[in-house]
């Protein structure tokens, strides 16, 4: 059921997306006065269509893209036998390359307001939560799996992120840090203070789902945040948890490890409450818990509107450009990111939670959207950016290509795209199994 919640949420996502994108072409020829004769969200087969106006609109069975057809552009129709006639004033061809240049630019002019209005409505509904550097600069951090192999310890605290000073936890693996050549954490262990580099092929690590629990978490000082219901325990809201049986647990990670070593007991603690040190006995259940819950490490920033307007639309930009930037470090291919870190559908249904949430589902759908407008300005031909490369020419040597050679770029784009859609489906089914 889980999944199904998920792949509904993805489809919804790239029907709303990819039917903004088409209009947006659409909505641009019709402007300039050109015919549009069809306008489809998701590929061939049909499921239905109906005709309005010059238009057909229709739902294709294929649900990982659409098109729009207008009249007189070589497209992934290939309607040979319509460029064969004499150019009519409605097509796209008898139109000045700068009007063609816009309905080109038009899906993709879309797809970034949409991605903005996405950022800019969470950010001002929603504020920012997040847990501040503190955590990590005096209380430390807990070390993953992956932390222990590039030289981080439990307890190391992070004082600076690229030789810079940071403001949250996240920017300790933010992909602005990641992404960055030669990075390095600075931290101090025991008084001492330590470069630790990221290594090359460090980022292949977030293709892995698990990567946040198995990097780091930020140290958290075991202060008591609630009760939880079922326990009946001498805690108040505010104390500190100091010692079990002798042994120091100020910190939570400390305290989870010494539980798991009294399930079933009643067990000393020592406390701090109001200053005042005290000892209560607590009972340690089968699941090695004692009913608290900690009090929150997050804070919130909130924004007015016209303060998350800039802070939303700075957001979304910096999806594309942490992209852009993973995008140039695949294709180096000296190591330093896989090209398995791309993925399909199939990967991309895992970035959606697993019970429908509206604020994730647009913050989501906003990023896809930031990142289809960037995918599609790759001068590819096949896609819009192919095509404003050819009208670029055009404008800047004034003579446009043939009929002949853009029907054989058209040709050579899908069978790059074909080819690309086979690698991430491929990487997609690989990592289903753990490949």
């Amino acid at each position: 059921m889980e999944t199904i919640v998920q792949i509904a949420q993805l489809l919804l996502a790239l029907s709303i997306l990819v039917g903004i994108h088409e209009a947006g072409h659409m909505l641009a020829a019709r402007f300039f006065g050109m015919k549009v004769e069809k306008f489809f969200i998701g590929f061939p087969p049909k499921v239905f269509s109906f005709k309005k106006g010059d238009t057909e609109y229709g739902l294709g069975a294929i649900p990982l893209g659409g098109f729009v057809k207008i009249s007189g552009m070589i497209d992934e129709s290939m309607d040979k036998e319509q460029m064969k006639q004499e150019p009519q004033p409605w097509e796209f061809r008898s139109k000045p390359a700068w009007q063609r240049l816009i309905v080109m630019l038009g899906g993709i002019i879309v797809n970034v307001i949409a991605g903005i209005i996405a950022f800019v409505i969470l950010t001002y509904n929603q504020g920012e939560a997040y847990i501040p550097a503190k955590f990590t600069k005096e209380y430390g951090v807990v070390a993953g799996e992956i932390a222990q192999e590039v030289g981080f310890q439990t307890g190391d605290k992070v004082i600076m992120v690229n030789g810079a000073d940071y403001d949250r936890f996240g920017d300790i693996a933010s992909g602005e840090t990641l992404l960055t050549t030669d990075g390095y954490w600075t931290v101090d262990r025991n008084g001492q203070q330590l470069d630790l580099p990221i290594p090359k092929g460090f980022l292949n690590n977030l293709s892995d789902e698990e990567f946040q629990s198995k990097f780091l978490e930020p140290r958290q000082p075991s202060i008591v945040g609630g009760l939880q219901e079922g326990f009946n325990i001498p805690l108040q809201e505010g104390d500190k948890i100091l010692q079990a049986n002798g042994v120091e647990v100020k910190y939570f990670d400390q305290l989870r490890s010494e539980m798991a070593n009294y399930a079933g007991q009643n067990v000393a603690f020592l406390i701090e409450r109001n200053g005042q040190e005290m000892t209560v006995n607590l009972d340690v259940n089968e699941e090695t818990q004692i009913g608290i819950a900690l009090s929150s490490p997050y804070e919130i920033d909130e924004y007015t509107l016209a303060e998350a307007i800039p802070r939303g639309t700075s957001k979304a930009f910096g999806a594309v450009i942490l992209n852009a930037k993973a995008m140039g470090k695949m294709f180096k291919f000296n190591g330093e990111m896989s090209a398995r870190n791309m993925s399909g559908p199939i990967g991309i249904v895992n970035m959606f939670p697993k019970t429908w949430d509206w604020n994730a589902f647009w913050g989501i759908t906003g990023f896809i959207s930031m990142v289809l407008a960037f995918m599609n300005l790759l001068p590819i031909p096949a896609l819009d950016g192919g095509h404003v490369m050819f009208l670029l020419f055009e404008m800047v040597s004034g003579k446009a290509p043939s009929d002949q050679f853009l029907e054989n770029a058209q040709k050579v784009g899908m069978v790059i795209l074909l080819l690309l859609m086979v690698f991430v489906f491929g990487n997609d089914i690989l990592k289903l199994f753990g490949i």
